[in-house]
């Protein structure tokens, strides 16, 4: 008896990995139909042919753009679409399927349309499109689009600093710093270089790194010294200029900190404050000096 029960668990477990399996490939095979039929859509709707576009909706098949407007049937939807070939009649779609899943006959695809005009602009659209699915194939019953606009990249979110872009300089008492600020090859960091010198001799140089940080929502800048020190900041906006938060780490292990001010005069000239300096367990002066950019170098 024992035996006749053990046999019995062990086919039952058996036919039942085998149906899942079998279910797992005929999602497989319908999902890869959906794909399919969505690069058929595309390939149709950017050779402009407008009719065949409309006669994969069902004959009262419905899409809702972004605005909720709603056009009814294929002679509704293949209108729709002549309009926006007459404005736009270089533009190019291509689609992302991101997700989808089966409810009986029907497949609701989640995903990403992106349409590119002439100029280079992008507009992205989430839409969500329910399929029937027929023995003539794949219909689509309802698609809605969805508003989404692109993120802004690194690059935008630094324009605030692009007036940084060139070459400074200042000059005191002490020594001269000069100070070269470029867009990075991919324009998303803004690149620094710092050449510390004293009567004449390079005392240090610097290689400063700014980024767009999207988790604190502000610049962020990494500075890396030729004696082997490191330090960072969070840069903070202020009504005229800016506000760092620094931290270092000297090549021997001691820390400090301090608070970094820029005062934007013009577009030619700031004043750079240090306060809260503190390296160690020793409070150091505060400091301030003028910076002005060198002639001739700012970019156009």
């Amino acid at each position: 008896m024992k035996t006749v029960v053990t046999s019995c668990l062990a086919a039952a477990i058996l036919l039942g990995t085998s149906g899942s399996l079998l279910i797992a490939q005929e999602t497989d095979k319908r999902e890869a139909a959906i794909r399919q039929f969505s690069a058929a859509f595309v390939e149709a709707m950017n050779q402009g042919k407008f009719e065949e576009v409309a006669n994969m909706f069902l004959e009262a098949g419905e899409l809702i753009d972004e605005n909720g407007v709603v056009y009814s049937g294929r002679e509704e939807i293949k209108s729709l679409l002549n309009d926006f070939h007459a404005k736009f009649p270089t533009a190019m779609m291509s689609i992302d399927s991101e997700s989808i899943r089966f409810v009986g006959n029907l497949a609701v695809d989640d995903g990403t349309r992106i349409v590119t005009g002439d100029d280079g602009a992008t507009s992205l659209i989430r839409y969500t499109a329910v399929l029937v699915e027929s023995d003539g194939g794949w219909k689509i019953a309802s698609v809605r689009d969805f508003p989404d606009e692109i993120p802004p990249t690194p690059n935008e979110m630094l324009q605030d600093l692009s007036w940084l872009i060139g070459d400074w300089i200042n000059e005191g008492s002490d020594g001269r710093v000069k100070m070269s600020y470029q867009w990075s090859e991919d324009r998303n960091f803004i690149l620094g270089e710092l050449v510390f010198t004293s009567e004449g001799q390079t005392v240090s140089k610097s290689s400063q790194r700014i980024a767009w940080d999207p988790l604190r929502g502000k610049p962020r800048s990494w500075i890396f010294d030729s004696d082997g020190g490191f330090s960072e900041a969070v840069w903070t906006p202020t009504e005229d200029g800016w506000l760092l938060n620094s931290s270092a780490t000297m090549p021997d292990g001691v820390v400090g900190s301090a608070v970094l001010k820029i005062a934007i005069q013009d577009e030619n000239r700031f004043k750079l404050s240090a306060t809260h300096r503190i390296i160690g367990n020793l409070v150091e002066e505060d400091i301030e000096f003028q910076v002005v950019r060198r002639p001739n170098t700012k970019e156009q």
